[in-house]
């Protein structure tokens, strides 16, 4: 007979969308580092603006996996000790390239073609080596957490991400969340938001997602 005071499982499917955002959000660099025009101050800003709130999402990200889930993986699952070893490890090294992308970041408005070129391969950089570590994170990390984790530590995720992003604009994170979840997932983060949050989504996060995305994505020859 099945055990029916266990804990109810985690969905751990709700992290492919949080992966989707880094894979595709860093994928992008090329097109929407490199095609700016030489010049173009208020382009190269909002550039600028956004590769920023992607980097302190992946902090805060980072940070949540490592205070809430590899402490009770490394408890729970002893014989995967060198399995989590390795994601903090790889951890470190997003870390090393994430705060070389900010500061490429940071120096590329001031400077010329060299300091775009930098920050457009300092941002390539750190999402190779992230694809690399999600994949596996997603092979051999998410059904662990799905066996030994409960809904409930699963779910606190997103909170301690939330209350740990250190960007300006959450709802361009909420949003581009939302574009890779499916219905069901986004009904799910709707009730689980805490009232404040679920009010500045609702209230004008959304609309402000759909503008501020439409202005970071426009093609370069319609601008």
């Amino acid at each position: 007979m099945p055990d029916q005071t266990a804990a109810p499982r985690p969905d751990v499917t709700d992290m492919y969308a949080v992966h989707g955002v880094f894979r595709d959000t860093l994928g992008s660099t090329p097109r929407l580092v490199g095609d700016c025009a030489p010049g173009d101050v208020e382009r190269v800003a909002l550039i600028v603006n956004y590769y920023e709130n992607i980097l302190s999402f992946l902090e805060s990200h980072h940070d949540a996996e490592e205070q809430l889930v590899f402490p009770l993986l490394r408890q729970r699952c002893p014989g995967q000790a060198a399995l989590i070893d390795l994601m903090a490890e790889q951890h470190r090294e997003a870390v090393r390239l994430l705060e070389e992308a900010q500061n490429l970041l940071q120096a590329w408005p001031t400077g010329d073609a060299a300091a775009q070129r930098a920050a457009q391969d300092g941002l390539e950089a750190l999402h190779a080596q992230l694809v690399d570590h999600l994949d596996q994170e997603e092979e051999k990390v998410l059904p662990l957490a799905a066996e030994h984790l409960s809904a409930e530590e699963w779910g606190a995720l997103p909170g301690h991400g939330m209350a740990n992003f250190h960007g300006d604009k959450i709802w361009l994170i909420l949003g581009l969340i939302r574009e890779r979840m499916n219905e069901e997932q986004k009904a799910a983060m709707l009730a689980h938001m805490p009232p404040p949050a679920l009010d500045m989504w609702t209230g004008f996060g959304e609309q402000a997602f759909a503008d501020y995305s439409a202005e970071v994505v426009v093609e370069v020859g319609s601008r």
